[in-house]
């Protein structure tokens, strides 16, 4: 258990992994587009997803000659079962968090509003 953690933990570190997660969130994409929102070579971001997929967090399907990127939830599983028992997991009260920091900094919290914002 504590070697899959480590990977999973290890790949979340990296902010361009947890961005290519927040993406694959959407749908399977092909790695080309994976990498197009990125200013990084296509071999940097196929390092990256090779760090996810040994991690369990994504899979990869090669379909003719394009290879398919596809979120794997219960990669997250186990990591999440773990920070559970440290009491990490518990729902957080979005709306509650924006009045405390309006009282704390005596303004109206920057907040983006609109469909965007709704996820």
């Amino acid at each position: 258990m504590a070697a899959s953690l480590d990977l999973v933990f290890s790949a979340l570190a990296d902010p361009t992994r947890r961005a290519i997660l927040a993406l694959l969130l959407e749908d399977d994409m092909a790695v080309t587009d994976v990498a197009a929102p990125f200013d990084m070579s296509l071999a940097a971001i196929s390092k990256h997803l090779g760090v996810l997929a040994e991690a369990g967090l994504i899979s990869r399907d090669r379909r003719g000659r394009v290879t398919w990127c596809q979120l794997e939830p219960d990669g997250l599983r186990e990591a999440s079962v773990w920070m559970q028992g440290f009491g990490q997991m518990e729902g957080i009260d979005l709306d509650a968090f924006e009045r405390f920091l309006e009282r704390e900094l005596g303004t109206s919290a920057a907040v983006p509003e609109g469909p965007a914002a709704e996820g």
